[in-house]
């Protein structure tokens, strides 16, 4: 078979819609025995931790940065069971961050469910955070790959930092677009450059194949994200999951709005700078703020940006081999981008 790069796609009217049914087809049979080990790895003889743990992990979530880690090493043409427990790890890291984000930003929903902290209180998502973090080292260290180890145990720093750089940036509005990609790139698109990049050490390929899989990952990731933002203020509650606004209300200054304070007027620049330190964030006031936004093509040019970071996922995978896992890795960083359409 020939290496080839795929042309990129979204969704096109009267073609069907890029979606995860090829991923989720690939690795249906892996992501069985992954489940197998998050349901056992959950379990504590503390009732509330596998009863809280269970709320969020089965709350409907893609999986994806799992299937991710199982689709590479099909990719690769790795046939041991190693990526089993590795992918595990993968969720429970997003897991315990979910949780840890949940009380940071006191969200009330996610995936459409109301959040642990809201059923079960902060102190208590905050701890079976900890509980999950600590259940994916103990994961890593039976692997025994120093290397496996490395790459996660850094992803997992990383990701911390950018909590942390993103909750400094909060509420201020002189972000700028580096700052926000910085955030974004440790907080979200760290661990899906992990999830791929691992799947290259279990199958012992050579640096340049994981360089290209952490490359896949991590532009697949800032292309999620920049969705995620964008979306924030372009779609329903039902649709995100989450509530709509969450972004706005919570000061967050993402790229729709770096972008629409820096084309702004500077009237324009007063109410972005009052909404975003807590002063306009009234169902009027986020009203304005997506008329504002849909003005100056905001949130249509933060579309094209993740695009263009699926764009450069899809190329990664250019030194691979055509086949089923190749094509699936293309369509999922195809949906990413879709999704918003």
């Amino acid at each position: 078979m020939t290496a080839t790069v795929h042309p990129f796609r979204t969704a096109e009217a009267g073609k069907p819609a890029p979606s995860l049914d090829p991923l989720f087809a690939l690795v249906a049979a892996d992501m069985n025995q992954v489940n197998a080990v998050i349901l056992e790895r959950m379990q504590s003889e503390v009732p509330l931790i596998p009863e809280l743990a269970g709320h969020l992990i089965a709350g409907g979530g893609k999986r994806m940065r799992p299937m991710l880690t199982l689709a590479c090493a099909r990719l690769l043409g790795y046939g041991g069971t190693r990526h089993h427990k590795l992918a595990a790890i993968v969720e429970f890291i997003h897991t315990s961050t979910l949780l840890h984000d949940d009380v940071v930003d006191g969200s009330g929903m996610r995936r459409g469910k109301r959040t642990a902290n809201i059923i079960w209180g902060n102190p208590a998502s905050v701890l079976v955070g900890d509980f999950l973090f600590s259940r994916s080292f103990e994961l890593m260290v039976e692997d025994g790959s120093l290397r496996v180890l490395r790459i996660l145990s850094g992803a997992s720093a990383i990701i911390a930092e950018g909590e942390v750089n993103q909750l400094t940036a909060q509420r201020r509005i002189e972000t700028d677009e580096d700052r926000y990609l910085a955030i974004i790139g440790a907080k979200t698109a760290a661990l899906f450059a992990a999830a791929c990049r691992i799947a290259a050490v279990v199958a012992e390929r050579d640096e340049a194949d994981e360089q290209a899989l952490d490359a896949y990952g991590r532009n697949l990731g800032i292309a999620f994200q920049l969705v995620d933002d964008a979306i924030d203020y372009a779609s329903d509650g039902a649709t995100m999951g989450k509530d709509i606004g969450d972004d706005f209300r919570d000061g967050k200054v993402t790229l729709p709005v770096i972008l629409a304070y820096a084309r702004g007027d500077a009237e324009q620049r007063r109410f972005w700078k009052d909404a975003i330190e807590g002063r306009r964030v009234s169902d009027a006031d986020l009203a304005h703020a997506t008329a504002l936004l849909e003005d100056c093509n905001a949130v249509t040019d933060t579309l094209a940006r993740a695009r263009h970071y699926g764009q450069r996922a899809v190329a990664a995978l250019g030194r691979f081999p055509d086949g089923r896992a190749k094509a699936a890795l293309v369509e999922a960083a195809e949906f990413a981008v879709s999704r918003a359409f």
